[in-house]
C-alpha cells in the first residue's frame, strides 16, 4: 500500500514494509510544532512581498514626471524600467540558491535593506545615470529578497489549513500589488512628486526590518555544499539575455538584430545550463525540481497566467487615461475592484476551498473567469463607460487571478526539501517574471499591429483625426484582450491536465539530516 506525493513518486505507508524514497525527497515521520510566531512572521513577509511588487507599477506612473525632472531621451527612459527587469528576472535563481547556502532570513534582512538602500539612492537621484544605477540594485536585491520570502513562507506554514491561509495572502498580495501600485503611484505623483514613488520603499522596509529578527524562523537549510558558479554564469546570462531581447523587442522590432542576438543568445546559454545541471555535483537548480509533473504544470500555468494577465494594466490604463480622459488619481483608484477581487478570489474562496479541493479545479476556475473578463474588455469602445463593461471584467479578472495564484503559489513549493526551498520559490519567480516580460511585449506588438492595420484601412487622408486615432487604439486593444482571453483559456487546460493531486498534508519540512 503506497500514497503518492504531488509529484507522483509513491512513498512508503510504514518503512517497515517498504523502501523508503531517496534522501532528496525524504519526509520525516513527525511533524514540527508550529512556529508560535508564525503569523506576526506572515506579516512581515506579507510587507516585504507587497513592496516588491509595488515596485513593478509605482515607477510607471512616476515615470513620464521623472524624465522631465531629470532630462531624460525617449530613447532612455525605458531603462528605468529595464535596468530593474533585468537584475531581477536574471538573478533570482542565484538569489535563491545563495539563501539556500547562508540561510533565508539572513538573506531576506539583506535583500530588505539593500532594497531600502537603493529605493533612497533613486530618490535622491541627480540625472539618469545614477537613477539607472539605482534600479539595478533595487532588481538585484529584489532577486535576493523574493525567493527568500517565498521560500520563508513555505518552510513556515505545513499544515494544510494554515499554509492555505498564508498563502492566500501571499497570493493576494502578488496578484493585487500591482493594481495597488497604480493607485500609490498616482497619488504620489500627483500630490508630492516622482521621487516619493522610490522613497515609500523606506519605511515600509524598515518596518520588515524591525520585525524580522522577532518573528522570522529560518528552518535548516543547506549548510553544506558550494555555489555551482558555471551555472550561475549560465543561467543568470541566458535569463538575462531572455529579458534584455523582450524589452528591447517592442522599440526596434523583433526582426531586428538588437533583439534576435539576445534571444539566440539566452536560448543558447539556457540549453547549456540545463546541460551543466544534469551533471553538476552541486547544481545551482536541481532538475528533479522541474521534473515533478505537477510542479512542472504549476510553473507552466503561473507563466501562461502572467504572459495573459500582463494586457491590463498596460491597456487599460492607456484606454483611462488617453481616450476616456482619466487623471493619474482616477486611473489608479479604477483598478480598486480588481485588487478587491484578487483578495476576495485568494483569501476568502481558494484559501477555503485548497485543503479539501483539488489545486487544477481552483486554477482551471479561475483562469475561465478571467478569460470571460477578457471577452468583455474586449468588447470595449471608445464611448463605453466604466461601470457597464470595465468594472464587472475587472471583477472577474480579479477573482480569476486570486483563484490561481494562490493554488499555484502552494502547490509549486509543496513537496520541495528544506534545503531547497529557496532555488525552488525562484524559480516560480522567475517563470512569473519572465511571463510578464513577454506577455508586455507579444501583447503590445500585436495592439500596435493590429491598429496599424485599422488606421490604415480608415484613414483616407495623409493624417488622421483624433476620434480615429482613438478608434484604432481601441480596435489595436480590442484584439490584444481577445488573444490574451485565448492565452488563458490554454492556461486552463494545462493546470487541468497536470496538476492532479492534492497539496500534501505537510509540506515544506527540512531535510533529515
Amino acid at each position: 500500500m503506497s500514497k503518492k506525493r504531488p509529484g507522483g513518486e509513491s512513498l512508503p505507508s510504514a518503512p517497515s514494509t517498504a523502501t523508503g524514497p531517496s534522501p532528496d525527497h525524504e519526509v520525516p515521520a513527525a511533524t514540527p510544532a508550529p512556529d508560535p510566531k508564525r503569523w506576526w512572521a506572515l506579516a512581515v513577509i506579507a510587507l516585504a512581498q507587497l513592496m516588491v511588487i509595488l515596485d513593478g507599477t509605482v515607477v510607471n506612473i512616476a515615470l513620464p514626471s521623472a524624465q522631465r525632472a531629470l532630462g531624460m531621451s525617449d530613447a532612455d527612459r525605458q531603462w528605468v524600467i529595464t535596468a530593474y527587469t533585468l537584475a531581477f528576472g536574471g538573478l533570482l535563481l542565484l538569489g535563491g540558491r545563495i539563501a539556500d547556502l547562508v540561510g533565508r532570513k539572513r538573506t531576506f534582512v539583506i535583500g530588505l535593506a539593500g532594497f531600502a538602500a537603493a529605493s533612497a539612492l533613486g530618490g535622491a537621484a541627480a540625472g539618469p545615470g545614477m537613477l539607472f544605477a539605482a534600479r539595478a540594485l533595487q532588481g538585484a536585491f529584489a532577486a535576493v529578497l523574493a525567493p527568500s520570502a517565498l521560500s520563508l513562507l513555505a518552510t513556515t506554514f505545513t499544515g494544510p489549513k494554515e499554509r492555505a491561509r498564508a498563502f492566500g495572502v501571499y497570493g493576494a498580495l502578488a496578484g493585487g500589488g500591482s493594481a495597488v501600485g497604480l493607485i500609490v503611484g498616482g497619488l504620489l505623483t500627483e500630490y508630492l512628486n516622482w521621487r516619493w514613488s522610490l522613497y515609500v520603499n523606506v519605511p515600509i522596509a524598515l518596518a520588515a526590518l524591525l520585525g524580522a529578527p522577532a518573528f522570522l524562523r529560518d528552518r535548516s537549510g543547506r549548510r553544506s555544499g558550494h555555489l555551482d558558479v558555471p551555472g550561475a554564469l549560465l543561467g543568470c546570462g541566458g535569463l538575462v539575455a531572455l529579458v534584455y531581447g523582450f524589452s528591447e523587442a517592442e522599440p526596434r522590432g523583433w526582426s531586428s538584430p538588437s533583439v534576435l542576438t539576445p534571444l539566440v543568445a539566452g536560448v543558447i546559454l539556457l540549453a547549456a545550463f540545463v546541460w551543466w545541471q544534469s551533471r553538476a555535483a552541486s547544481p545551482l537548480l536541481p532538475l528533479r525540481i522541474v521534473r515533478d509533473r505537477v510542479r512542472a504544470g504549476s510553473l507552466a500555468t503561473m507563466g501562461l497566467a502572467t504572459i495573459g494577465m500582463f494586457g491590463v494594466f498596460l491597456f487599460l490604463t492607456y484606454y483611462l487615461q488617453v481616450v476616456l480622459g482619466y487623471p493619474p488619481v482616477r486611473t489608479g483608484l479604477a483598478f480598486v475592484p480588481i485588487s478587491a477581487g484578487i483578495v476576495i478570489g485568494a483569501t476568502q474562496i481558494a484559501a477555503r476551498l485548497l485543503p479539501r479541493t483539488a489545486p487544477r479545479t481552483l486554477m482551471s476556475s479561475g483562469m475561465v473567469l478571467a478569460a470571460a473578463g477578457m471577452v468583455l474588455l474586449s468588447s470595449l469602445t471608445v464611448h463605453t463607460q466604466y461601470v457597464t463593461h470595465v468594472l464587472p471584467a475587472l471583477l472577474l479578472l480579479g477573482l480569476g487571478m486570486g483563484l490561481t495564484f494562490m493554488p499555484v503559489y502552494a502547490t509549486a513549493t509543496a513537496g520541495v526539501p528544506a534545503q531547497d526551498a529557496g532555488v525552488a520559490s525562484a524559480v516560480l519567480n522567475t517563470v512569473q517574471q519572465m511571463g510578464a516580460s513577454l506577455g508586455t511585449v507579444l501583447l503590445n506588438t500585436i495592439a500596435t499591429s493590429a491598429t496599424g492595420r485599422y488606421l490604415h484601412s480608415h484613414v483616407r487622408g495623409p493624417d488622421a483625426d483624433g476620434a480615429t486615432l482613438d478608434q484604432g487604439m481601441v480596435h489595436g486593444f480590442s484584439v490584444a484582450y481577445r488573444c490574451s482571453a485565448g492565452v488563458l483559456l490554454l492556461a486552463a487546460l494545462v493546470a487541468g491536465l497536470t496538476v492532479w493531486h492534492r497539496t500534501p498534508k505537510h509540506a515544506g519540512h527540512d531535510a533529515p539530516a
